[in-house]
């Protein structure tokens, strides 16, 4: 039994729609630039985070990028500041002795660039200038106040603080990026160890003593001698005579 023909199916269109019909794309923002650079970082890596990538990332070309943002090393330093929102600054608002307080904080802050091995060796370099590092700078100046440390030490000392975290952070990933870096350390090792007494007697004497400790246990006592050094160290007065 012949059936009644329906309605005919539409067909769907095989040209490509035009540019006006395409759904529009977010605008871009500084916000959401840094954004896409941080998930890059942690997807990819800092060293493939350049203005070219992220565009090709965002839809747009480099040029656009750069109305919000200067160059690569200013987008690296935005990075840089967004993680450091990952610091546990808790301990500036706390009781208890100020040193170890101080040493929770930096021991975050390296922890964090442990985590990022690439950020660790660009902030060597990258000086950010963000909400967070501000943020990391008046805590750290906050317990040297409450400790006491007066405020032209600590003015200097911050930086030496966050220098020296920074440093064990930059050199630990490059060592562990390194393909024979547990071959060398062994070789120091057997080195020192076999190390003629009558020409190296203190190396001989504290050749077990050299390699012991953990590196967390070394990184807090290095911010303990650097914290203690600033309370009692004065800075050098360039108006005394010689």
């Amino acid at each position: 039994m012949p059936t009644t023909p329906g309605p005919a199916e539409p067909i769907e269109p095989t040209t490509p729609r035009g540019r006006r019909e395409r759904p529009a794309k977010p605008a871009l923002t500084r916000v959401g630039i840094v954004a896409t650079a941080v998930a890059l970082t942690r997807s990819e890596g800092l060293e493939r985070v350049t203005m070219r990538r992220l565009a090709k990332e965002l839809d747009t070309g480099p040029a656009s990028l750069y109305v919000y943002v200067a160059n690569t090393a200013a987008l690296h330093a935005a990075v840089l500041d967004e993680l450091l929102g990952e610091i546990d600054l808790r301990p500036a608002r706390t009781g208890g002795d100020w040193r170890e307080r101080l040493v929770r904080i930096l021991s975050s802050y390296t922890t964090v660039l442990f985590r990022n091995p690439a950020l660790a060796r660009s902030a060597l370099v990258t000086r950010p200038s963000g909400p967070h590092y501000l943020e990391l700078l008046e805590a750290v100046l906050a317990l040297l106040a409450e400790g006491g440390v007066p405020d032209d030490r600590a003015a200097w000392g911050v930086d030496a603080l966050l220098q020296f975290g920074t440093a064990t952070a930059a050199e630990q990933s490059a060592r562990d990026a390194a393909p024979h870096a547990q071959d060398e350390h062994d070789a120091l090792t057997a080195a020192v160890r076999n190390a003629s007494p009558q020409a190296f007697p203190r190396l001989t004497a504290l050749g077990t003593e050299l390699f012991t400790g953990t590196g967390e246990d070394r990184l807090t006592w290095g911010f303990h001698v650097l914290i203690n050094g600033l309370s009692k160290t004065a800075r050098p007065d360039r108006t005394a005579t010689t």
